[in-house]
């Protein structure tokens, strides 16, 4: 009796610590949303539109991402001297084309490709109702960012894509992401903090291991046409 009575205390504490950890991912994850302005406003954003430029190998080339809540992202890139290219990405299709890469006509890419890439599509972000959306959020301890204290999230989608969070356990913001690419990571981080004029906050500059994009303007809730995310 004894034996089976420290049995249950034991499953009783194991069942309470997971309990208690889940409650603290969430409460980052609250605050997390709470310093983007939180949920309501949040659930506000449709469209999201950011222009600037990626320092990469000496170059400065042009960037243009436009992205709409669930339908479609495009990246519009332009090389000077080289030409104008794209990435596009839809609920069902994605295309690539790189004319200073060689490629002479767009080509349509994988459905694997199609699938990893749809949290592309979510511009309110992965942890807002992150368990509506069939997201999976755990809470791995803290990691310095440089100087910063951060809580270190492991986000699974609902797809089964994974990638790694650091928010910054003092402003909340998200600082630093890596992200599997196949058998890749590719590791981001974000700097440069502030509100466009609709009052939603972004980072301005994004950095990883091909150079460093700084954003000169980010428009939300412009009109956009939704036929930019096909190619026919």
């Amino acid at each position: 009796m004894k034996k089976l009575r420290i049995a249950l205390l034991a499953v009783a504490a194991i069942v309470s610590l997971q309990s208690i950890k889940a409650q603290t991912v969430d409460e980052i994850v609250d605050k997390h949303l709470t310093a983007l302005g939180g949920k309501e406003k949040l659930l506000t954003l449709k469209t999201v539109k950011m222009t600037g430029n990626l320092n990469t190998q000496g170059f400065d080339v042009g960037i243009t991402v436009t992205l709409v809540q669930g339908i479609g992202s495009r990246n519009d890139i332009s090389v000077p001297g080289m030409g104008e290219g794209f990435q596009v990405m839809n609920a069902a299709k994605g295309w690539n084309f790189m004319p200073f890469m060689g490629q002479a006509s767009p080509e349509e890419v994988s459905a694997d490709q199609v699938k990893a890439s749809q949290g592309l599509l979510d511009v309110q972000g992965s942890l807002l109702n992150y368990k509506e959306k069939g997201n999976k959020v755990e809470l791995l301890g803290k990691e310095k960012v440089a100087d910063a204290e951060c809580y270190k999230l492991k986000l699974t989608n609902a797809a089964g894509k994974e990638s790694t969070l650091f928010i910054d356990a003092t402003t909340f913001y998200r600082v630093k992401s890596i992200v599997k690419v196949g058998d890749d990571e590719v590791e981001n981080t974000y700097s440069e903090f502030k509100k466009n004029e609709d009052g939603f906050l972004f980072p301005f500059s994004q950095t990883n291991d091909r150079g460093t994009i700084v954003f000169s303007s980010i428009e939300t809730n412009k009109p956009v046409e939704e036929k930019i995310f096909t190619i026919n």
